[in-house]
Parts: C-alpha cells; sequence; structure tokens
C-alpha cells in the first residue's frame, strides 16, 4: 500500500469531497449550498489525515499551529495559568475570534472550546477557511473558520497505537555559563523525556441490510511532565542586569526563600530589608543575590491523561429521510506546576513589636524599640522554598451529542433538521498554596507560658493557628507549613444546544437559471436558535484570594438564506462566472444573576464572486461583514485580580522614570524610591466584565486565485489576499500598554487606570493593580497573502513524488488600542506589547516519496519561521518599555522533520519519524519581554521547545 502526505488547496478538498455518493453528506466548508460540483469561493486550506500521522502528533492543536496562518495559543507546553484546554487563534486576532466546528456545526460551548476534544485518529480532514464567516456559521466567525471532518462510514477493527519520546542535548554554552555563574546547578548534558503514548481503536459496521451504519471510537492518550529545569535555555529566570540589555543574568523572584521585608512604619520605612543568610536572625539590606530561582519546578510541559470515545450513527428509514447521530465524549485530567507557593509581598502585614520570634536587632529595625507592644506594619515576602511545589489539579469531562433527519424532498429540494447538545464540566484543585489570612495570624505571636503561641489562640478566634518563624532564614516549621497551606476548589459548568433547521433548493430544477447558464439558482434558508449558559463557582478559599462566581446565559434566534447564482457559464473568454450571497439576522439576549444586558439586533452578510476564463485558472473574490457577540464571560465575569507581566518604572530604589511621571500614575513623593518592583516582572491588573458591550464588526476581503493548468494535470496552486478589521474589538486594555502611555506620554486616560497600593504605592498585592476590565476598544487589523500549492510527479523508475507547500506573507497587523489614540504595526515583531512572534513570512512545505520497489514512503518536511525583532526597540510609543542589544532579534529558524511508513501486509502498517531533526534548541528570551503564552524563558507554542521528537506508530486493520 502507498501513502501519500500532503497540503491541499482549496479547490483540490472540494474536489474530494465531490467523489463520495450521497451530494447531501457532501461537507464544503464556508456555504450551506449542497449542489455537485461546488467550488468554495473562500480562500480554503486543508491538511488531511495523512498529514496529521506525518507530524508523528496526537494533539490536532500542534498540527494547526503549524499553518503560517495561526499564531500558537494555549496547549500542554502552558503551565502557570493554564486552565488545562488547548486553542487555536487563526491570524493572531484571538483564538475567540476564530469558530471551530465538527462537520460544520459548533464543538463546544464558546468558553469550552477545546480542541483535545478531536480523536486525531478519526480526523479525515481540517478544513480552514480565511475570512468573515458569520453570515454562515453566526457569530464568532470574524478572522475564520477551522471545521474537523471526521471520517464516517469506516467498516471493520482499526487499531492504532503510538509512542513518541524527545531527545535533547543542552549545549547553549552562554547561557549554561550563566547559570553556572549563579550557583545553579547546570542541566544534564543530554536528557531524554516527555514521553507520550496514543492508542485508539475503531470499529465500524453496517446493518439492517445495509441502510444502517454505526461507527464507534475509543482513545487513551497519556503525557509526560517535563521540567524546566532539564533544558538549559530554561533552568533559570533570565534578566538584563545592565540597561541596555547587552546581557543575561539568573534572576528570579523577589518572595525569596530567606524573608523580605519593606517596613510601611517604624523608624526604617521604605527600606528594603531581608533576613542574613546564616541563618541568624539579623536584617541585612536585601539586593539581588537573594532573588529566588522559581524556574526548576516549573513545567515546560504539562502531564496529561486522556480519554475520549464516542459513536456515529446513519440510518436510512426511506428513500426521503435519513437518521443521523453521534455521541462524543472526553474526560481530560492534567496537572500544571510551579514552584512553591509564598508569603506574597504586597500585603501589609502587622507584626506585634514584643514577638519573641524577633531578635533585639529586628525589634529596632522595626520598631525602634524592644520593649514595645505595638504592631508594626511591613510588606513581607516569603518563599515556602522547602515546602511542596503548587500544583492545579485540572479536570475536564466534556459531552457532546446531535441527531437529526436529512433527506431529499424531490428532485430539487432537500432538507435537514437537527439538534445538537454538549456541555462542558470543569473541576480545579489548586494545592499547597499559603492562605495570606492565615499567615497573618501565625505573625501575631506572644508568649505563653514560655511557649510561641499565635494571639488568636490566646483569644479564641482561631485555636489551630501555629507560629511560623519568618524572622529566619531557617524557615517556618513543619507544624506552621500545615497550618498555612491550603487549597482551593472551582466547578464549572457550560452548556450549548443548538436547534436548526435548514431547506436547500436546486431552482434549475424549476427552470429557474440565467439565460446564459446551464446551472440552475441554488439557494438555501434556515433557522438556528442557540442557548449558551455557564455557571462557575469558587470556594470561600478561592475567592478570598481573587476567584469570583460568575453565571449567566445567552440566547440567539437567527434566520439564514444563501444564494449560488451561476450568471455565465461555457461561453468565449468565460468558462464559468458565478455570485454567492448570504445574508443571516440575529436577535441577542443575555442575562444573569445579577446583570441583564440590552438585547442585540445583529445582521451580517457576504457577497463571493467567482470567474474562471478557461479550466487553467479561476479567479475568487469575498467581502463579509462578520460579528462576533461578547460571551458570557466579557459580559458577565465578576471583577477580580489577577496577574499580569509587567515592570513598575516607578519600582525600585532607582526608578527608570521621574518623580513627575510617577506622580502622574498616583505615586507621592515620600514613596518615590521606595516602591518595591513587581516580583519577577508580574504585577497585578483587574479584570471582569461588562455587560453594556456591543458586537464587534469586522470588515473582511479576500481577492485570489486558484491554478489547475490542464498541461500540468496533477499540479494546483491558488494565491489569496486576506484583508480584516475588527471594529470596537472587546478586550482589555494591555496592562503594559497602560504602563508605558501614562509614563513614557503622560496620556490622561492611561494614567487612571493605576490604583497604586495607598500605603506602599505597589502594583501589587491586593490594593495595588492597574484597572484593566473589558470594553470595546479601537480597532484589530491584519492583511497579508497566502500561497497553497501541490504537485504531484510520478516516475516510473523511482515512484510517485508529492510536492506540498502552504506559505504566508503577513503585511501588517495593527492594533488601535482606543478610537483616535493612534495605533501601532506587530509585523515583524515580538515583544511584551506584541505578545507572541509575528514573522513576515512562514512557511511549511513538504516532499514524499512514494517507492516503486517497496510498500514504503518517505518523507521530509520544513517548517521555516522568519526572524522577528523586539518590539520595545522600536520608536512607536506605544511599544515602549524594556530595551535589549541581546534579544533584539530572533533569528530565522528552520525546523527539518523527517517521516516513513512501510505497509508490511496483512493489514499492519508501520510508520516513524523524527520532528526537529537537527535538535535546534528554542531562542532563551529575557523573563520580562514574554508576554500571553510564553514560558521558561521562550515561546514553546512557537519554537520546538523539547528539542529532538521521535516517534513510531502502528496501524492495524481487520
Amino acid at each position: 500500500m502507498a501513502l501519500t502526505t500532503g497540503l491541499t488547496t482549496g479547490l483540490a478538498s472540494a474536489a474530494v469531497a465531490q467523489t463520495q455518493a450521497d451530494t447531501a453528506d457532501v461537507i464544503v466548508t464556508g456555504t450551506h449550498i449542497k449542489r455537485p460540483n461546488l467550488k468554495s469561493s473562500s480562500p480554503i486550506t486543508t491538511v488531511d489525515s495523512k498529514e496529521i500521522q506525518a507530524q508523528g502528533t496526537t494533539a490536532v492543536e500542534s498540527v494547526i499551529n503549524r499553518l503560517p496562518q495561526f499564531t500558537p495559543d494555549s496547549n500542554d507546553n502552558v503551565s502557570g495559568g493554564s486552565d488545562g484546554t488547548s486553542n487555536v487563534n487563526l491570524r493572531g486576532l484571538g483564538s475567540n475570534r476564530n469558530l471551530v466546528l465538527i462537520d460544520g456545526q459548533r464543538m463546544l460551548p464558546t468558553l469550552a472550546v477545546d480542541v483535545n476534544f478531536i480523536p486525531s485518529a478519526l480526523v479525515d480532514r481540517v478544513d480552514v477557511v480565511s475570512g468573515g464567516a458569520s453570515a454562515v456559521y453566526g457569530s464568532d466567525a470574524v478572522s475564520g473558520v477551522v471545521n474537523f471532518i471526521m471520517k464516517k462510514n469506516l467498516k471493520g477493527l482499526v487499531m492504532d497505537a503510538q509512542y513518541s519520546v524527545n531527545q535533547h542535548s543542552n549545549d547553549a554554552g552562554y547561557v549554561r555559563s550563566v547559570i553556572k555563574g549563579a550557583g545553579y546547578s547546570l542541566p544534564p548534558s543530554n536528557v531524554t523525556d516527555g514521553e507520550k503514548y496514543y492508542y485508539n481503536i475503531t470499529f465500524g459496521s453496517d446493518f439492517a441490510d445495509k441502510r444502517g451504519n454505526i461507527e464507534a471510537y475509543i482513545g487513551y492518550r497519556r503525557a509526560a511532565a517535563v521540567m524546566q529545569d532539564s533544558r538549559d535555555y530554561s533552568a533559570c529566570s533570565l534578566y538584563f542586569p545592565d540597561a541596555a540589555g547587552s546581557t543575561f543574568a539568573c534572576g528570579g523572584s523577589g518572595n525569596h526563600a530567606y524573608g523580605h521585608f519593606d517596613p510601611l512604619t517604624g523608624p526604617n520605612a521604605g527600606a528594603d530589608l531581608a533576613n542574613a543568610k546564616d541563618g541568624s536572625k539579623t536584617f541585612v539590606a536585601n539586593d539581588s543575590s537573594f532573588l529566588y530561582n522559581y524556574a526548576p519546578t516549573n513545567y515546560i510541559q504539562r502531564s496529561d491523561n486522556r480519554l475520549t470515545s464516542g459513536a456515529f450513527l446513519n440510518y436510512v428509514l426511506n428513500d426521503k429521510a435519513k437518521l443521523y447521530g453521534s455521541f462524543m465524549y472526553m474526560d481530560d485530567h492534567t496537572f500544571s506546576q510551579e514552584a512553591p507557593s509564598a508569603i506574597w509581598l504586597g500585603t501589609n502585614f502587622a507584626i506585634n513589636c514584643d514577638n519573641p520570634l524577633m531578635s533585639d536587632q529586628q525589634k529596632m529595625t522595626l520598631c525602634g524599640s524592644t520593649t514595645s507592644t505595638a504592631d508594626a506594619h511591613t510588606l513581607v515576602g516569603y518563599r515556602m522554598a522547602k515546602g511542596t511545589p503548587r500544583r492545579n489539579d485540572l479536570r475536564h469531562s466534556d459531552f457532546r451529542y446531535n441527531i437529526g433527519v436529512k433527506g431529499q424532498i424531490n428532485d430539487g429540494l432537500s432538507y435537514d433538521v437537527g439538534f445538537m447538545q454538549s456541555q462542558m464540566l470543569f473541576d480545579s484543585n489548586y494545592q499547597n498554596d499559603v492562605d495570606q489570612a492565615k499567615a497573618g495570624k501565625a505573625m501575631q505571636v506572644v508568649l505563653v507560658n514560655g511557649t510561641p503561641t499565635c494571639k488568636s489562640v490566646v483569644d479564641g478566634s482561631d485555636p489551630a493557628c501555629v507560629p511560623i518563624d519568618i524572622f529566619s532564614s531557617n524557615g517556618p516549621s513543619a507544624a506552621g507549613y500545615n497550618y498555612i497551606y491550603t487549597q482551593t476548589f472551582t466547578h464549572g459548568d457550560q452548556r450549548l444546544s443548538v436547534a436548526s433547521a435548514s431547506l436547500n433548493a436546486d431552482l434549475g430544477v424549476y427552470g429557474i437559471h440565467v439565460p446564459w447558464a446551464n446551472d440552475g439558482v441554488a439557494l438555501a434558508v434556515g433557522a438556528e436558535e442557540r442557548d449558551e449558559t455557564l455557571l462557575f463557582k469558587a470556594d470561600a478559599q478561592a475567592q478570598a484570594s481573587g476567584t469570583n462566581n460568575a453565571d449567566g446565559e445567552i440566547k440567539s434566534d437567527e434566520l439564514y438564506t444563501e444564494v449560488n447564482v451561476p450568471l455565465v457559464q461555457d461561453k468565449p473568454l468565460i468558462h464559468e462566472l458565478t455570485l454567492d450571497a448570504g445574508y443571516r439576522v440575529s436577535r441577542y439576549q443575555a442575562h444573569s444573576q445579577l446583570y441583564t444586558a440590552p438585547n442585540k439586533n445583529i445582521s451580517t452578510s457576504k457577497i463571493e464572486v467567482q470567474y474562471a476564463p478557461n479550466t487553467d485558472i479561476r479567479f475568487r473574490a469575498s467581502y463579509n461583514d462578520a460579528i462576533r457577540a461578547a460571551n458570557i464571560a466579557e459580559l458577565f465575569a465578576q471583577q477580580g485580580l489577577g496577574n499580569v507581566s509587567g515592570v513598575d518604572p516607578c519600582g525600585g530604589a532607582v526608578p527608570t522614570a521621574s518623580l513627575a511621571k510617577c506622580q502622574l500614575s498616583g505615586v507621592t513623593a515620600s514613596q518615590y524610591g521606595h516602591i518595591a518592583p513587581c516580583p519577577a516582572d508580574v504585577c497585578v491588573q483587574q479584570s471582569g466584565g461588562n455587560p453594556a458591550l456591543d458586537p464587534e464588526r469586522a470588515k473582511t476581503t479576500t481577492l485570489g486565485f486558484v491554478l489547475t493548468p490542464q498541461a500540468m494535470r496533477r499540479f494546483t496552486m491558488s494565491v489569496d489576499y486576506y484583508d480584516i478589521r475588527v471594529d470596537g474589538y472587546i478586550s482589555t486594555v494591555d496592562p503594559n500598554l497602560i504602563i508605558n502611555q501614562c509614563l513614557q506620554n503622560g496620556v490622561a486616560f492611561f494614567c487612571q487606570q493605576f490604583h497604586r497600593d495607598p500605603s506602599s504605592g505597589i502594583l501589587f498585592g491586593p490594593a495595588g493593580y492597574i484597572i484593566s476590565t473589558n470594553v470595546n476598544t479601537g480597532y484589530l487589523k491584519t492583511s497579508g497573502y497566502d500561497i497553497n500549492a501541490n504537485y504531484n510527479l510520478d516516475w516510473a523508475t523511482f515512484g510517485h513524488f508529492d510536492i506540498g507547500f502552504v506559505g504566508t506573507y503577513l503585511s501588517r497587523k495593527v492594533t488601535q488600542p482606543l478610537p483616535g489614540m493612534g495605533s501601532y504595526d506587530c509585523k515583524g515583531l515580538f515583544g511584551p506589547v506584541c505578545g507572541q512572534p509575528s514573522p513576515v513570512w512562514r512557511h511549511n512545505a513538504r516532499v514524499t516519496w512514494a517507492l516503486n520497489t517497496l510498500p514504503a514512503t518517505i518523507s521530509l518536511n520544513w517548517r521555516y519561521y522568519g526572524s522577528v525583532a523586539l518590539s520595545s526597540n522600536t520608536s512607536n510609543s506605544f511599544l515602549s518599555g524594556v530595551t535589549s542589544t541581546l534579544n533584539a532579534k530572533i533569528p530565522a529558524y528552520n525546523y527539518i522533520d523527517l517521516y516513513g511508513t512501510w505497509d508490511v501486509g496483512h493489514g499492519i502498517a508501520l510508520r516513524g519519524g523524527i520532528n526537529n531533526l537537527f535538535d535546534k534548541a528554542p531562542p532563551a528570551i529575557s523573563a520580562g519581554l514574554l508576554s500571553s503564552f510564553g514560558n521558561g524563558n521562550t515561546y514553546p507554542g512557537v519554537y520546538d521547545p523539547l528539542g529532538r521528537m521521535l516517534f513510531v506508530g502502528l496501524t492495524a486493520k481487520y
């Protein structure tokens, strides 16, 4: 058996689809019209099942993220802050602005979209449609659609198994010298880790004299965790010790393991102190040598256990009705892990001056007296380095079923009536965290019969309290750990139900067609009702830590129509000229227990034109008016505090911003020079919902051509230009942008978003933060070119060659944060504001050779990521921030992947491969320059984080 692998163009995918016998079952992504030989007017890139196998992945988001149209999103390389899901992000406009479908229907609730739900072994192909598709599919299809087409009507038993492992040589000499110079342990020279196991069994059979077919599957995937201390680029938190950003040093968190104190009262108010490293109860000046290296125990790949199962049913009731249905289930259990918790610097703690755990020197420093019984107020940071790491036990249980009936009423009319419901149950158990309230009680200690005892034990308010000794670098006792450690629980329940009905008409049967065309007008009309709900509950401890309950419901009632009009066919210079148009009207109603959002009436539309002067070339153009209505969280999430990467220019003994500029952000003259910097470049932002949000509106344009020359019958090529603009996009204003625009340019709006802790001026802790709640902001705008090409060559001597290519040129990626406030372009940049790298050019190119002499194939893939520059090195004031010469540029990255198959006979096929053949390490980037989905001093979704990946697999068919 000879297998081929390739990336196909939209034309090729449509042609493949039409080989199916039942036109009513054909899925052409981007339209509801069903008719023979229909070609999509929208640019489509298709990944087939062979390409999925060739990449050796068991997670379909990895396949999607390798396409140059996508920016990586949440995946298993994200640990801290992860919710355990995996998403895809088309055009870098956000995962919430592309719609993910299964066989043309919505997959899961909007906030619960998780492509882990898709069993990779059951995917027939993945269609990616660029540009807005809201007139076809409704809200969320702003940047495009990702449609997973599942295999159907399988017969027999298919068993599939795969094993993969990563191997890497740690040979980054400069970074290793930095780690060694800091006194940390070096990662091993060679590591082998990150094993993944995947098993899937599929069974399909006809029944009832072949009137019915049932297909069932069950799959299991297990992935081992990989910690950051296994790789030299991530073994310590890198930062720039010099103003030019020309060298690396191992930094870390100011919440360190010795005990960090910033007094707010007393004779040393504003000082920066630490416990002496030798364990003596002595305060000394705090400096960078105390920083805690939080990196080693953090994950660069999460552990994961995933079970998927489901079944698909088709049954012909009669010649006019076919029953269909499916059930899909996933249980995913993963852990994220971070460094041990701490008493976090940021809370104003009261420490009684007669605390017996303090030495006289410490009492004099905090209180100015050894006999005072008053309270001293101070910020305290104390890392529980001898404790266990924080772990988040994340579990998702997803259910999805649909049922419907469809068929032909007569030669010209067909119908489809169905119902789909999906649900995601989410449970999180955050473990080994420090209860800050208990820590505060454990610092209030007096002597009782010569024994240090909590005041809360004495007064009976908390008899379980155990004193903690934070006045020595030796740390609290085991009993103290047990008292202050806590865990939190949250539970989420999200549901989506969709009832739909559609009617397809080929009006040519009734003689309705344009005089110059052979084919008649085709029409689709339909109605859809969606109901989406969210219920999220946090226990009391989680709420005390800033996690809030949330609930809400959004209902939409929608009517749509599409029309396909062949205008001219088979005339001189016009082989085919076709017009497609669509229109959808929607009514949204949303409410929660606390708020009711105003009803929204929205309409969207599309118009598309195809022109083929001959059979060699086809031109296509489309214009879409697309929308995205605010989701439940954006409307109704309660306001709360959370961590965000950031640097406070007013922090530290020598602030980088002047007193005058810092005063614009709320700093007082007495605070200036005494404000603690955000620990580990992590500040705090206030986020939350806004019931008054309006829908986003997007205008998308595509122009292109498909080349299928008769002189080269095995060659296809498409080139498409896309232009997408989203107005009034729903977002928070980026905290880094707020900091920069206030402190660099003094813009009043941005300065008003600072809420500094009144007692200390800090931007972290429970009282210091940047206000960044949801608003309708300015615009997003991106444009570029997609190129797809395929060529098949039969060479009698050597065999068959299949060459596939897909590339994207980025023309612009512009953001206007607020109307009238200017904009910035992240084309070719990366950094704190621009986020993950946005190279000007990316491509995948694969060549597959099917041998003549053996039932085997060999395939080579070239992945290319263009170079990118640091955004904060540019002159645009929106992008200003930490500059660097060392990280001024990430060079172009080339990855080579090798893959092979061998059909051994008797229904058994073997496969294997090596991704990142030459073990290219990812770039090492200062932690302060990372943004969303940055982890371990790099961007692990963009660049291969674990080195060379080797995999072997087996498929057996019976």
